[in-house]
């Protein structure tokens, strides 16, 4: 945790993936020390960043920009230079430092060039955590806010390996494209609406709510908005979970964060009331495997209430936060020698045939 603050810091979460232990202050102020110490650009990276145009995506700005960083990749350069494969994951490791240490910058500057007429983010102060210094360069100084950051951080970190960023993050590695790369493509696959839009959606199902019924509705009024809304062939987005057969853990600290800090906001009552009455709705309609809300039911409503309304970023924050799975879960693999990963594949008569063989069944 950080100084005064109670939420737990992205920095022991990284030395937990990493080392599969439980670090001491000690060593998460090492972790601090040191990415703060890696955090500046490349002059290249920061010119192309401020060379983009202004209705460039933020996501297609974040990929850019981290596949620039190739020049500086370590592992690339120890690779050319045939090192053992015994000592890859050494250089994964040096390479996933270096840019996790970069991303809170890079993601700053796209930040206030679209949003806040191109203002400098400033420099990192050696005092501060990881996430204090992001919430310092998006220039966001409220301490509360630094707390809820720290919290998103660490809570959408990492998700198993199966999901589209994780998963592109291994596959791209396993060909031994360095972490840049690797993780330039990953987040290439954060920005598909079905994998990194998920938080937006449900502000924008929100947002429809109010506008419909405002404030001053009744609980038997929104289960009727709801029923309607999924007759209609909608979905209640933020419910459901590939995976997860309960809620969301992910959903329940950020509900107890509302619940202490802004537990009278008028979007978080709402989120509040559907979570009361959204699974036994979507368990009588028969359809769900899983009723419960997941992490992304909730995170847009914090953001927006210390007035990050720009939701078109909030798949970049999503995407510095994964950087901790994802570069952990590289570094794990080389130092394991996973091989190449090369599926099975089908040809179309093949799939054809194995389809028709089905429907005999």
């Amino acid at each position: 945790k950080a100084a005064g603050g109670e939420e737990p810091i992205p920095e022991g979460i990284w030395w937990l993936l990493c080392t599969g232990d439980i670090p001491n202050e000690k060593q998460t102020s090492a972790i601090t020390k040191e990415w703060n110490a890696r955090a500046d650009l490349p002059a290249h990276v920061a010119r192309m960043l401020d060379n983009f145009p202004d209705n460039l995506h933020p996501m297609a700005q974040f990929v850019a920009a981290i596949a620039a960083l190739n020049n500086e990749s370590k592992f690339a350069a120890a690779y050319a230079r045939g090192v053992p494969k015994s000592s890859y994951w050494e250089y994964a490791y040096e390479d996933s430092m270096d840019l996790l240490a970069k991303l809170p910058t890079v993601a700053a500057i796209i930040y206030r060039n679209l949003y806040r007429d191109g203002s400098a983010v400033g420099v990192i102060d050696p005092k501060k955590d990881w996430s204090a210094n992001f919430c310092s360069m998006l220039g966001y100084d409220d301490p509360l806010f630094c707390e809820l950051m720290r919290l998103y951080l660490v809570i959408h970190s990492d998700h198993e390996g199966g999901n589209v960023s994780a998963h592109t993050s291994h596959l791209v590695g396993s060909a031994l494209s360095d972490p840049y790369l690797s993780f330039s493509a990953a987040m290439a696959g954060l920005a598909g609406p079905l994998h990194g839009l998920a938080n937006q959606e449900v502000l924008i199902f929100l947002n429809k709510i109010v506008s419909e019924l405002g404030f001053k509705y009744s609980e038997e009024q929104l289960k009727e908005w709801v029923w309607n809304h999924l007759k209609s062939g909608q979905v209640v987005p933020g419910y459901g979970h590939a995976v997860l057969r309960k809620t969301d853990p992910r959903y329940e600290c950020q509900r107890q964060f509302a619940l202490k800090h802004l537990p009278k906001d008028d979007l978080f009552k709402l989120v509040s009331t559907l979570y009361k009455i959204t699974p036994d709705i979507l368990l009588a309609q028969g359809k769900a495997k899983n009723p419960w809300p997941n992490v992304d039911a909730h995170s847009g409503v914090l953001l927006q209430y210390f007035g990050m309304n720009e939701m078109s970023f909030y798949t970049v924050l999503f995407g510095v936060s994964r950087a901790l799975g994802c570069l952990s879960q590289l570094i794990w693999s080389r130092g394991m020698g996973l091989p190449l990963e090369r599926p099975k594949s089908h040809s179309t008569e093949g799939l054809i045939k194995l389809a028709a063989a089905a429907t005999k069944k």
